[in-house]
């Protein structure tokens, strides 16, 4: 399995992959990509592809997520993105689309990937990389949680001024190792049917982040 090949965060993260419960977790992965090849999400080459499309010098948001979408054809590798063919929306990425149209007065766009996101500098990043078909959270407390917490750390280290989206209690907690002065800290439930009636819709995360950013000297995402 082909680890992150992007050189900034190769480099960040190297020491991390040489850790026991690292080699564990991917032989963990491994062995369920080769018992059901066509059951975990998303496909192995795009594991780490919020990583290859956003290299660590040039973030300047975080979202986290917690799991891959686990219905096939819709994981791609990037939290709350979906494939562009896939129709309708998966109800939480729907409700993010919602929330940028009340904040921002933007029209919902032409599909649900939200690669150009990435392209911009927002690592859009899940708690978990790795899910198996129909069985949300099937790979949590496997060992993503512990890398995912290596990423944020090293991010925190390395960058300031970065933006971070945390969208219910999982999320939430990577709050604790993040230096609270030095970023901007968005809190909201997270963005699912369940939940988004109670404070993520109206939160103005995406007007806020930009407000913040471009004070930083920073040019805005264009969300």
């Amino acid at each position: 399995m082909k680890l992150i090949e992007e050189k900034s965060w190769n480099k960040a993260l190297c020491e991390e992959f040489e850790k026991p419960y690292f080699i564990d977790l991917m032989h963990f992965v491994q062995s369920e990509y080769a018992a059901s090849p066509n059951a975990i999400f998303p496909s192995q080459e795009l594991i780490f592809r919020a990583f290859e499309l956003c290299p660590l010098s040039e973030v300047r948001v975080v979202i986290l997520g917690q799991d891959p979408y686990p219905t096939k054809g819709h994981a791609q590798g990037l939290c709350f993105s979906v494939e562009e063919h896939v129709r309708p929306f998966p109800k939480s990425l729907l409700n993010v689309f919602k929330e940028i149209e009340s904040d921002l007065g933007q029209p919902f766009p032409a599909n649900g990937s939200l690669m150009p996101w990435a392209n911009q500098g927002v690592l859009l990043l899940n708690t978990t990389l790795t899910v198996r078909e129909g069985q949300p959270e099937s790979h949590a407390r496997k060992g993503w949680e512990e890398f995912t917490d290596a990423v944020i750390k090293k991010l925190s280290q390395e960058r300031q001024h970065v933006v971070y989206m945390l969208w219910g209690s999982k999320a939430q907690e990577k709050a604790k190792m993040l230096d609270l002065t030095a970023n901007l800290i968005l809190q909201a439930p997270h963005p699912s049917p369940l939940s988004a009636y109670r404070g993520f819709f109206g939160s103005k995360h995406f007007s806020q982040a930009n407000t913040y950013l471009i004070q930083m000297g920073v040019k805005g995402i264009d969300w």
